[in-house]
């Protein structure tokens, strides 16, 4: 399996921290926030090599991080955009990493300003029984946070029965991160799903449309994610997150 890493946006709204600095390596305690991720995956022994979908901007330090890794393989795609206005969007950026690699494996695909509280290989796993695309998903009952984020109707199976990223009038409480382990088969699918017009900017786009073509299934976090969307978020996170 490959974990694809989505690392190329700009996050305007932590400037100026990020305004010539990626975001996904501002550190959190002792690592930068990648490291925290690519450190529990690499325990697993699940993942033969990461990648990291950057923007031409910040391509160069993602280089240099990457460089300094010895026990794991990083590559870092430079999807070419140079500002947020001509950015590819995160499902385009998947679609632009698969064709530059050739990749043909399953895709563990996540995005790279997210950290967990708990290890991500419980949900490899999960997705390697149901052999099938699977999503982490948690239950929100603050209807305010809902409207931001992708949400997800299951039936009892846990199969997605229907997502909308940032419903105005949310049809359930399930909240769909963005960490997605998609098949080798499903992720054939990306191209098709952007020729059909399912959404390129967030990443749940892809699954809101694929849930509609094939089974895709929801495993339940058993812990918490700490999204770092803006400076108040990030110095909460710094205060508050102990790793895994």
């Amino acid at each position: 399996m490959k974990c694809l890493i989505l690392a190329a946006g700009y996050a305007t709204r932590l400037y100026p921290l990020t305004e010539n600095f990626p975001k996904p390596l501002l550190e959190v305690g002792d690592k930068t926030i990648l490291d925290w991720l690519i450190d529990d995956m690499a325990t697993t022994g699940l993942i033969d090599e990461y990648i990291v979908i950057s923007n031409h901007k910040f391509a160069h330090i993602f280089e240099e991080w990457a460089a300094k890794h010895t026990v794991v393989t990083i590559r870092v795609v430079d999807d070419g955009t140079t500002n947020n206005e001509n950015r590819l969007g995160a499902v385009r950026d998947i679609q632009f990493a698969i064709d530059q690699l050739q990749l043909d494996d399953d895709l563990l695909v996540m995005a790279g300003d997210n950290l967990l509280d708990f290890s991500m290989a419980e949900f490899i796993r999960y997705a390697h029984d149901k052999q099938a695309t699977c999503v982490m998903s948690y239950y929100e009952g603050d209807a305010a946070k809902l409207r931001k984020s992708g949400v997800a109707e299951l039936d009892a199976d846990r199969r997605i029965l229907s997502m909308e990223e940032k419903p105005a009038e949310p049809k359930s409480t399930w909240c769909i991160p963005a960490f997605y382990c998609y098949t080798r088969e499903d992720s054939k699918l990306i191209a098709k799903g952007i020729e059909n017009g399912c959404g390129v900017d967030a990443p749940g786009s892809f699954i809101a449309w694929l849930c509609k073509q094939i089974a895709v299934y929801a495993w339940e976090m058993p812990g918490k994610r700490y999204d770092i969307g803006n400076l108040e978020s990030y110095e909460e996170v710094k205060r508050s997150y102990k790793g895994i």
